[in-house]
Formats: structure tokens, sequence, C-alpha cells
């Protein structure tokens, strides 16, 4: 595992930050509501959902949202003591909210259990409060867990990931509670999508870490990638 996880952790040093590169004047293009749109239609089907903490949810969006059985990821904040947030207030790191992702997705499709392999892949959860030039406690690793079953998951996966020496250094994971959401900033949402050709911080660190993330699971993603 440490083969994979050490192509992941090399992408993310980087001296471009996701704050230093934010703007809310970002033009943005219509989301792609496909999905969305099917799961409305069809209300026998069977939907969970699942909040993950792991940096800046521009690279979080981008990965989660390619996954065959992820119906929507939305970014956001959670973990916090602060009503309805702004993007302001939460990099200032005092509202207690960590940039999260609400990801609502097929069961039938792709289970809890994998998600968390994608998400303990695709960041390093042995830095506290940081991801690579991003530092802050709103970059912190979490797991905001809706139910007993995924609390006991995500504690016995960190667990075993701890053991096998997986990371050279202990796991600083938070593993708690979920409490509430609040979806981040329309200009946040698809944001990858929307700036890949325009950003420096989408050219030199999402697009690598997501041409990584497409290799190790290809078998997962969705048939339009």
């Amino acid at each position: 595992m440490k083969s994979i996880f050490s192509g992941f952790i090399i992408s993310l040093i980087t001296f471009v930050s996701c704050a230093q590169k934010s703007s809310n004047s970002t033009k943005i293009k219509p989301s792609n509501t496909t999905m969305t749109n099917s799961m409305e239609n069809n209300t026998s089907q069977k939907t969970e959902t699942a909040t993950f903490a792991n940096g800046c949810f521009w690279c979080t969006e981008a990965i989660f949202e390619e996954l065959d059985g992820v119906i929507s990821a939305t970014s956001g904040y959670t973990g916090g003591h602060v009503k309805n947030p702004t993007y302001k207030e939460v990099t200032t790191g005092q509202t207690g909210h960590a940039e999260a992702l609400e990801i609502v997705y097929d069961p039938a499709k792709i289970t809890f259990d994998e998600l968390l392999e994608v998400f303990w892949e695709t960041h390093d959860p042995t830095t506290l409060n940081r991801q690579g030039a991003d530092v802050g406690t709103q970059y912190r690793s979490g797991i905001f867990y809706h139910n007993q079953e995924q609390k006991e998951k995500a504690e016995k996966y960190k667990a075993a990931l701890d053991k096998s020496g997986a990371f050279d250094s202990p796991i600083v994971t938070e593993i708690t509670a979920f409490t509430e959401f609040y979806a981040a900033e329309n200009y946040h949402q698809q944001y990858y999508e929307n700036n890949e050709n325009t950003n420096p911080y989408c050219r030199v660190v999402i697009r690598p870490k997501l041409e990584k993330f497409r290799k190790v699971f290809k078998d997962k993603l969705k048939i339009s990638n």
C-alpha cells in the first residue's frame, strides 16, 4: 500500500495552496444534474450519505464525483460551531469547521467500505491540520459518521492501517459523529470542472492527483470517464 500512498502524497507537496487561489468572480458553468434528476425521478432508489474531510474540497469533490454509484458530491463545511459559515470565515480557522464533502451514493453500486478506501488513499491522514501547502484546522482529516455502522467501519479501517504500517507516521484522522453540513458558496461547486484551465491550483495540484486516482481506481469510475 505504501507505493500507492506515496504517489498521492508526493502530489500534495506543492507551494500552491487552495486558500491563496480562491475567487468568487469565477464564471460558473451549469452543474451536471443528470444523476440528481435521475434520483428524483426514481423515488424507490435507496441512497446513503457519507461525509469526509480530507483537505481542500476542490480536490476531494473532483475525485469522488467520478466514482460510479456516487450521485452527488457537494463541497461544504462541517464539524464546527458557527452556523452558516462563509468560506472567508472558515479560512480563518476560527469556526472549527473543516472543508468537507457530502457524498450521496447508491449503496447498491458502491459501498461505504469502498468510499473509505478512496478516502484513505487520496490524501495523507498522518499530517495534523494540513494537506500539502494547505495548513489549518479547516484542512484536517476527518470522517463524520452518520450511523454506528459507519463509525465502526471507519475505526476498524483506521486501526488496521496503523497496525499494517501503511504509513510511516500514525494516522491522525478525526472520527466523530456528524452534526450538520453547510454547503459552500456556489463558486466552489464543480470547481475543478469550471476552472481546470485557468486556476494554477487546478493544474498543479488537482490534475495530477486526479490522474493518479483514475489509474488506481479505474474499475470504479463512471463509464463516461
